[in-house]
């Protein structure tokens, strides 16, 4: 009787099954290896693109934090003064980090100097000029007042994206630099067409449209650094001195909102929507000097 070679049969088994043991040892070490594949390359990718962000955000950050650049003529103590007829005093441009140079108001004459720190998108500035824009220019017109303009950006916030009080103020340098004498007449401008709070405010080519009402000199000049905003770092710089103060010959310490307006020294604190206020401020902060020696009536009605 034969009962064929067990012992084989076992021994074929048991290769059989150590065979797939090993293959599936095989198997699980190279889904490992697959596995740490996968692992060091989703890393890598996760660092490259974590390095790509940081890049991105770097170059957003130097794009938008620029050095200040210097600043425009005429506007040395990050304003500009306004005489009879509208004319400007001619300052030389700041260099980059410069500290601004005060103007000395002139005591001597009984003339009025008359400070204004604004924002052209401040509906308060609006109605103070409204009110007062009136008056204010007579006593230019007759020689009885100086008016130092300091235009700064504070309700960027309030124009939908576009930075209108940046543009606006940029806008303002340009003029100074190239036509100083049309400073005063755009600035009016810009507040008989002041927009509103919360909207897109007035766009670049509609600014540009002012500048050309104003009668500019260097028309091709100004639009090219309104589009541009080559003041742009200016504004910034400007406004933050402004916000830290000191304010220089008045006895205020810092802008803490606009307007502010400074009348020998002095801020006026009361309506600015009440004309017969402001001129009784005017004459009480004047002095006698003004009513003595100036040429300037004090009282003009001209309506609000």
């Amino acid at each position: 009787m034969s009962y064929g070679n067990s012992g084989d049969d076992r021994l074929s088994k048991n290769a059989r099954r150590e065979a797939a043991r090993e293959k599936s040892r095989i198997l699980r070490e190279e889904q490992k290896k697959k596995d740490r594949r996968t692992r060091v390359l989703l890393q890598g990718g996760i660092i490259l693109a974590s390095l790509a962000i940081i890049a991105i955000i770097a170059l957003v950050l130097v794009n938008s934090i620029k050095p200040e650049g210097p600043g425009p003529a005429n506007m040395a103590s990050d304003g500009i003064q306004i005489s009879q007829g509208g004319i400007a005093l001619q300052t030389p441009a700041l260099k980059a980090n410069q500290t601004p140079v005060a103007n000395t108001p002139d005591t001597s004459t009984g003339v009025l100097d008359i400070q204004m720190y604004v924002d052209y998108l401040c509906p308060i500035c609006g109605q103070f000029e409204a009110t007062n824009g009136g008056y204010i220019s007579s006593l230019l017109d007759n020689g009885g007042a100086t008016v130092e303009i300091h235009p700064i950006a504070i309700l960027d916030r309030l124009s939908q994206g576009t930075k209108y009080s940046t543009r606006a103020v940029n806008a303002a340098a340009c003029v100074a630099n190239f036509a100083p004498n049309q400073y005063y007449a755009f600035h009016n401008l810009l507040f008989a067409n002041q927009p509103a709070e919360n909207s897109t405010g007035l766009t670049d080519d509609q600014i540009v449209d002012l500048t050309t009402q104003a009668k500019v000199d260097k028309a091709s000049q100004i639009a090219s650094c309104i589009r541009s905003e080559d003041f742009k770092a200016w504004v910034g710089a400007s406004t933050a001195r402004a916000l830290n103060g000191p304010i220089p010959n008045s006895n205020v310490d810092k802008v803490q909102g606009t307007p502010t307006v400074i009348v020998n020294g002095l801020k006026y604190e009361g309506s600015v929507t009440d004309l017969a206020t402001f001129q009784a401020f005017v004459v009480q902060a004047a002095g006698d000097a003004f009513n003595k020696n100036s040429t300037a009536t004090p009282t003009p009605t001209p309506t609000p």
